[in-house]
C-alpha cells in the first residue's frame, strides 16, 4: 500500500528540485514563516499606515466620550494618524464592546470603555464576548469619583433625608442613569438595598440625556460621574449630596461619603480603560499604551481633568489585566445583593 504521508517516512516523491529551485523554495517558506508570525510582518511594516478608530459603547457627551477624546487628540499628533471617536451605543455597552471584539486585530481598532465591561458579564448570562478572552488590556485611563447629586427643588438635602422622604411618599423618589446595568444604575440599586429606599430607576440611553432631565426636574437624583456633573453643580443647576466612594474627592473635600453619612460599607465607583482586540500585535498594544500614559502626563490634560473632579491613573496592560480580573468578581456581588437586572 502506498503511504499517504511520505514524508513521515523519510521518503519523498518526484525528482530532487535543482539547487536554483531549492534557493527559491526556501525563500518562499521564508517568507511564509514571517507572515505567519503575530505582528511581525505589520510591525515592519508602516503601522499605522490609516486612521485608528476609538469606539466608545456610549452616546455623545458622557464621560467616557469626553475622555476618549481627549486621549485620541493627543494619540494621534503622536502617531500621526487621525484617531477617530465612534460612538456605538446600546444595551449597556454591549453593543459597541461585542463590535469591538470582533474586529480585526490589526491595531486600528481599540475598544475605549467603563467600568461597564466588568459589570456585564454578570448581567448578561449568553454575553456575546468574554472580557478576560476576547480582549488584551492596553491601560486604565482614569477613575471617575461618582457623585449623588439632587435637583435643587428637592426638599431633602442630606442622605438621610433622601431615605425619610422617599418613605414618606407614596410614589417615592426617582434616580436616572445612563442605562440599565451601568454604575449610575447599579450605585443606586446597591444604595435602595442597603438602605431600604423606596426609590425608582428610571434608564437613559446614556449620562447626558439623564442629566438634562435631572436638571429639568423630571428626576429626583443621579448617581453621576463627578467629571459630568460638575460643571452643573458649580452653576447651580443640580445640588450635590454625597461622594459614593470608599473616600472624599479633593473637589469638594467637604462633602462626605454615603458612608460617612450613615450607610456604613457602601462603596461604588468608576473607572475608564482601553482595550484592543485579542491578537492585536503586543508590540502595537505597548506602543498605544505607552502614547496613552504620555498624553495623559501632559500638566494641561491633568489639570483640565482635575478640575472636572477625573483622577489620572493610568498603568499598564499588565496590572490593567489584573485590575479587570477582580473587578468582575467585585460587580458580581453589587448585582447579586441589589437584584440589578438589564433589559
Amino acid at each position: 500500500m502506498d503511504d499517504p504521508h511520505p514524508e513521515r517516512s523519510g521518503r519523498t516523491t518526484g525528482t530532487d528540485p535543482s539547487p536554483g529551485r531549492r534557493r527559491t523554495l526556501a525563500a518562499f517558506g521564508a517568507a511564509c514563516a514571517s507572515a505567519a508570525l503575530p505582528g511581525v510582518a505589520r510591525a515592519q511594516g508602516a503601522w499605522p499606515s490609516k486612521p485608528v478608530r476609538f469606539i466608545v459603547p456610549f452616546p455623545p457627551g458622557g464621560s467616557t466620550d469626553l475622555m476618549a477624546r481627549e486621549v485620541a487628540q493627543g494619540v494621534s499628533a503622536a502617531i500621526g494618524q487621525p484617531v477617530v471617536v465612534e460612538n456605538r451605543a446600546g444595551a449597556a455597552s454591549t453593543v459597541g464592546s461585542t463590535a469591538a471584539a470582533r474586529s480585526a486585530p490589526d491595531g486600528y481598532t481599540f475598544l475605549f470603555t467603563s467600568s461597564h465591561i466588568a459589570i456585564v458579564p454578570s448581567l448578561y448570562p449568553n454575553l456575546a464576548f468574554d472580557p478576560l478572552k476576547d480582549f488584551v488590556p492596553v491601560s486604565l485611563v482614569c477613575t471617575l469619583p461618582v457623585i449623588l447629586v439632587a435637583n435643587p427643588s428637592l426638599a431633602a438635602k442630606s442622605v438621610a433625608e433622601i431615605v425619610e422622604l422617599s418613605k414618606r411618599s407614596p410614589q417615592g423618589l426617582t434616580f436616572g442613569s445612563s442605562g440599565n446595568g451601568g454604575v449610575s444604575h447599579l450605585s443606586g440599586e446597591l444604595f435602595k438595598s442597603m438602605t431600604q429606599a423606596n426609590l425608582r430607576h428610571v434608564a437613559y440611553k446614556g449620562g447626558g440625556p439623564a442629566m438634562t432631565d435631572l436638571i429639568g426636574g423630571h428626576v429626583n437624583l443621579m448617581f453621576d460621574a463627578v467629571s459630568t456633573s460638575m460643571p452643573h453643580i458649580k452653576s447651580g443647576a443640580i445640588r450635590p449630596v454625597a461622594w459614593t466612594g470608599s473616600k472624599r474627592s479633593s473637589i469638594l473635600p467637604d462633602l462626605p461619603t454615603i458612608a460617612e453619612s450613615g450607610v456604613a460599607g457602601y462603596d461604588s465607583s468608576s473607572w475608564l480603560g482601553m482595550f484592543a482586540p485579542t491578537g492585536t500585535p503586543p508590540e502595537i498594544v505597548q506602543r498605544i499604551a505607552r502614547e496613552v500614559r504620555a498624553t495623559l502626563d501632559r500638566p494641561e490634560v491633568r489639570e483640565r481633568q482635575l478640575a472636572l473632579g477625573v483622577e489620572i491613573v493610568a498603568n499598564t496592560p499588565e496590572e490593567f489585566g489584573r485590575q479587570l480580573a477582580t473587578e468582575i468578581p467585585k460587580w458580581r456581588k453589587v448585582v447579586e445583593v441589589s437584584g440589578a437586572k438589564a433589559d
